[in-house]
């Protein structure tokens, strides 16, 4: 299966500061200072010389310019105009008065760590949508569809991202299976086979036991998607489908709320997807769960209930 980026080849114009961030794993050290810079303010950043920004990032100018094409532009003029196009409408979004979570602090109040919060994570949803492979997502569905079982690896944040993943698609009638183990991932993921396919949810892209873990389904012959927010992280080279998200978040605060709610999302639209193909049968399959969770009564209840009918 041909791989599926979540990168558009379009105008990087239209969604320079997403293609940033998503380019960040790729990127040389001086290189990630200027978007650290960049990505910081990137109104003030539109409105420097390329000779001001390397010094603002305590770097060269050939830096800032073997930056500009790494991210996708001619030159660094060109990097400037899609800058201030993208400040317009952060500014727009009142993106220049919403801090992100990661650098609130004890001045701010409560209703500037709710603002905050909420902008982040309603931009996060929308430049997910906005940047996501519709193509690759389509691959996604039908690779989850036809396949016999499902095994989804995460860890930490992701594993409950990847738990959620497992319990949709249980209810639907799907064989799924979710390991945020590595141990246990590992052990599955060896007896994978060709029908077979297997997610692996790492917001960084580089947690190791989730790329290690989908490098080795990949090597047994099943289909391999990834979920992450950096289209160049490591992870991506052991999928054969790849689903970006677009989520800001800070080294600071890894595995904060932004992140979490765009790869459920994404968890969403896979699911849906999928229940669209048989929405008879997953039906069937959502109302007889619905059913059995709803009338269960525990053992104790049980027990009780036929000591009184003595």
């Amino acid at each position: 299966m041909a791989k599926e980026s979540g990168d558009p080849a379009g105008d990087p114009t239209r969604d320079v500061l997403v293609r940033m961030r998503s380019a960040l794993p790729q990127l040389q050290p001086a290189e990630h200072r200027v978007a650290d810079v960049v990505l910081r303010d990137p109104a003030a950043a539109a409105h420097l010389s390329i000779t001001e920004l390397a010094q603002r990032a305590d770097t060269s100018v050939a830096t800032v310019a073997r930056f500009s094409h790494s991210v996708g532009f001619g030159g660094y003029p060109q990097l400037r105009l899609a800058l201030a196009g993208a400040a317009a409408r952060e500014s727009a979004l009142g993106a220049t008065t919403r801090e992100p979570p990661a650098d609130l602090n004890e001045a701010h109040t409560t209703e500037d760590i709710v603002a905050g919060i909420v902008h982040h994570e309603v931009r996060a949803l929308q430049e997910t949508a906005e940047h996501l492979d519709l193509a690759a997502l389509d691959a996604a569905v039908a690779a989850v569809a036809q396949a016999a079982r499902v095994e989804i690896f995460g860890v930490q944040s992701s594993g409950l991202v990847a738990t959620d993943l497992q319990y949709k698609l249980i209810r639907a009638g799907r064989v799924a299976f979710c390991w945020t183990e590595f141990h246990a991932a590992m052990t599955s993921a060896v007896l994978l086979g060709e029908g077979d396919v297997a997610i692996g949810i790492s917001h960084s892209g580089s947690t190791q036991d989730v790329v290690e873990t989908l490098a080795a389904a990949q090597h047994s012959g099943a289909t391999t998607i990834a979920i992450t927010n950096y289209s160049g992280s490591p992870i991506v080279k052991y999928a054969d489908i790849v689903l970006t998200t677009a989520a800001r978040e800070t080294a600071f605060r890894s595995g904060a709320l932004a992140s979490r709610t765009a790869q459920l999302a994404v968890v969403d639209f896979l699911f849906v997807g999928v229940a669209r193909t048989s929405l008879e049968a997953t039906t069937e399959a959502l109302s007889r769960t619905h059913e059995a969770v709803r009338d269960a009564t525990p053992m104790k209840r049980r027990k009780t209930a036929a000591k009184r009918k003595k």
